[in-house]
């Protein structure tokens, strides 16, 4: 999860669309995913970079791993720490992680990258904290490839654009596997997932997306409002359509 702090009201609408999110089928099967990418073995210290609510750190925890969660928001902090007591949770973030020289033999972030303006400094971070031989993977979303159906596809591309431009990195998974060579990894690996959305929960995704594209200027209001009503439209007709790109990038600390 993102790993800089926010406000009170922030946060809880951010823990609860993560909880939603988490919940998911698809959701699971990526956890579960990461965790294989791992290859932790029971004892081994995996650190959990922007933990948020702290599922995937209790669930790496509750598989035998000396899981360690780490989080710069102390609002998701105390949320993690309500939800699974008896897990380990610190303060930090993804550039000051609370770890030793070569204590980690795991490494995971999940929808954290397109949040941080300097991933490679992110990145020498994982390299000290990793013993030799230790893995990383990074889980994340392509946040300007999102496919959404619609009557106005050009309208969509440019809300998709003007939201996107709104992260420090929103293609951040396309850079990886380039940015962990220069790091000094090895044994990289890219694998994709699609994960569809066709119900109307997703559709208050989609109008804040709209919002911010017309404040941005890149579309004009009355045209936001009238693509929001299509997929509102859509929704409530069974004919929404959203696919969201994610990446698993894995290497290994030599």
């Amino acid at each position: 999860m993102p790993t800089s702090q926010r406000d009170g009201a922030d946060a809880r609408s951010l823990l609860v669309r993560l909880d939603r999110f988490s919940h998911l089928p698809e959701a699971r099967a990526l956890r579960d995913r990461v965790r294989d990418r791992l290859r932790a073995r029971p004892g081994d210290t995996v650190v959990d970079v922007g933990c948020g609510g702290g599922r995937a750190t209790a669930e790496l925890a509750a598989a035998g791993a000396r899981a360690v969660g780490v989080d710069l928001d102390p609002a998701m902090l105390d949320a993690a720490r309500a939800a699974h007591p008896g897990t380990d949770f610190r303060h930090g973030d993804a550039y000051r992680l609370p770890l030793d020289d070569g204590s980690a033999h795991g490494y995971r972030a999940e929808k954290v990258y397109h949040s941080l303006d300097d991933p490679a400094r992110a990145l020498a971070e994982a390299h000290r904290v990793l013993a030799p031989g230790g893995r990383l993977v990074l889980l994340g979303q392509d946040w300007d490839a999102y496919m959404v159906d619609s009557d106005d596809p050009g309208t969509t591309r440019r809300i998709v654009a003007a939201y996107a431009d709104t992260m420090p990195d929103p293609r951040a998974p396309r850079r990886q596997r380039a940015l962990l060579a220069e790091a000094g990894f090895t044994d990289i690996s890219v694998e994709g997932r699609v994960v569809v959305f066709t119900d109307a929960d997703v559709v208050g995704m989609l109008a804040g997306f709209a919002d911010t594209a017309a404040r941005s200027g890149a579309i004009d209001g009355e045209r936001a409002r009238a693509w929001t009503r299509e997929q509102r439209s859509r929704a409530g007709e069974d004919r929404l359509f959203v696919a969201v790109p994610f990446l698993l990038v894995g290497a290994v600390r030599p």
